[in-house]
């Protein structure tokens, strides 16, 4: 047998049992801050890699005694690791202010008072006070959302995908849904209208073309056969050149002409006009003849991921009556950051709420708190190479993704590390810190950083030291 596979024996042999190490007194005293099942679990996962370490050659005798005087040690950050929450709070310095993969939009202050205030206690979720009797689970927002939105109904799901799947599995069951091949979206994580239509047990009927579709169009694909009319706001994606498309009054004339629903999937939830952002608000598109309009609750309206379905009264009624309701219903928790964002709105306090905050804010506003942090930063690492440039922010979460909204940025250059290498050092700070690299340069875009972060962040930047 080759000497090294002897050595390597031989060194497996200087690993104790589960058993014995669990009989060590420091490691005995683990079984008092957790179950003995989970410290008896994670002492053969640790023993499992000294294992594996050893076949493969990693380790010799000095390295393995060394690992193994720290045992103990490992088993208690094995232990304390499994506990540890793996959805760690980031901090966005990419400018993106509706990062999807970050979570969309942050709540309010407000919001996020009212969020632990359900949490924490039992709360009248679908019960009348008045009465004594089973209220409506939704009914604590409903009103509010019609009183905005000047609308006959309102109802909440948990997502917009939810909200659209719903609509178009109360109107149309079995029956087609005439929609226009240029709106067949296709949104993050692969969520495409085809197959949501698909699953809603209706069949569609495409009309027109990629880039043109005509009222004449929608008119002769209607029939007996048809549930609802269709129409997709193309928030993520645009379609320029030798174009042409419905507007929503031609759409509704046809609908009310054919005595068919026009349902519209608006995706963005912009509930009143906001300087530099071209999306169509919801009130707008329901006085233009909409029936039912859904949309994101996390989006631009800035609340809790949920999905909104408002317009006339005996559609939106039939959709709560659908069995589909129960299983795409939100939480109190939802409900309650829901309604705290929504009363904002209605207040007209629209700097409390981050997304419209952030989305809001001018250049100048910007480059001055940028200039700031170049300056620290100059300050404590003269060897790296910190300019303040002139950029661009986008709204992101699908939503505008034409419109880019001035900004400046903070353009680093370390000295002996790659961009790359950098922004990888960045995300394993505490906490994470999410950057741009563009042109071999890490790019901080202070748009989405909170001022209370600020501290933080300069911290992190340390570790680039």
């Amino acid at each position: 047998m080759p000497a090294k596979h002897l050595s390597a024996k031989s060194l497996l042999r200087d690993l104790p049992s589960v058993d014995r190490l669990l009989s060590e007194k420091t490691v005995a005293a683990l079984a008092e801050e957790y179950p003995r099942g989970r410290v008896k679990e994670a002492a053969r996962e640790v023993l499992k890699d000294l294992r594996r370490a050893v076949r493969e050659g990693r380790l010799d005798a000095g390295a393995l005694r060394a690992r193994l005087e720290r045992l103990p040690q490992a088993l208690r950050e094995r232990l304390a690791g499994a506990l540890r929450p793996s959805l760690l709070s980031v901090i966005n310095a990419t400018g993106v202010i509706l990062h999807t993969n970050l979570g969309r939009a942050p709540l309010a202050e407000e919001a996020v008072e009212e969020v632990a205030r359900a949490a924490r206690s039992y709360a009248a979720l679908e019960y009348d006070i008045a009465s004594g009797r089973r209220g409506g689970r939704g009914a604590h927002v409903e009103s509010l959302l019609c009183r905005m939105l000047e609308a006959e109904a309102a109802h909440i799901v948990n997502n917009n995908a939810a909200a659209v799947l719903l609509a178009l599995n109360t109107l149309a069951l079995g029956k087609e849904v005439v929609v226009s091949r240029g709106e067949l979206i296709e949104i993050g994580g692969s969520f495409r209208i085809p197959e949501i239509l698909a699953r809603s047990g209706a069949r569609m009927r495409e009309v027109g073309t990629t880039n043109k579709t005509k009222p004449a169009d929608y008119a002769r694909a209607v029939s007996k056969e048809t549930g609802t009319l269709l129409k997709v706001h193309p928030s993520n994606y645009r379609v320029v050149g030798f174009t042409e498309s419905v507007e929503l009054e031609e759409l509704a004339a046809i609908a009310r002409k054919k005595r068919i629903p026009l349902l519209y999937d608006l995706g963005s939830g912009h509930l009143a006009p906001l300087a530099g952002v071209g999306e169509p608000t919801v009130p707008e598109e329901l006085r233009r003849g909409a029936d039912v309009v859904c949309f994101s609750g996390d989006k631009l309206l800035g609340g809790p991921q949920a999905g909104v379905l408002a317009g006339k009264k005996r559609l939106v009624q039939a959709m709560k009556r659908n069995p589909l309701s129960r299983a795409l219903r939100v939480d109190k928790m939802t409900l309650a950051a829901l309604e705290a964002t929504l009363a904002l709105h209605y207040a007209g306090r629209l700097e409390k709420i981050p997304v419209l905050r952030m989305a809001g804010a001018s250049r100048e506003a910007i480059r001055k708190r940028a200039r700031r942090l170049a300056s620290r930063i100059a300050k404590v690492h003269p060897d790296w190479g910190v300019e303040v440039k002139d950029d661009a922010s986008r709204i992101g979460g699908g939503t505008t993704p034409a419109m880019e909204t001035p900004t400046a940025v903070v353009s680093l250059l370390h000295p002996s590390l790659s961009a790359q290498a950098a922004a990888e050092r960045l995300r394993g700070a505490e906490p994470p810190v999410i950057a741009r690299v563009r042109g071999g340069r890490v790019i901080l875009d202070l748009r989405t950083v909170g001022r209370e972060e600020e501290k933080k962040l300069e911290a992190a930047l340390g570790r680039l030291a």
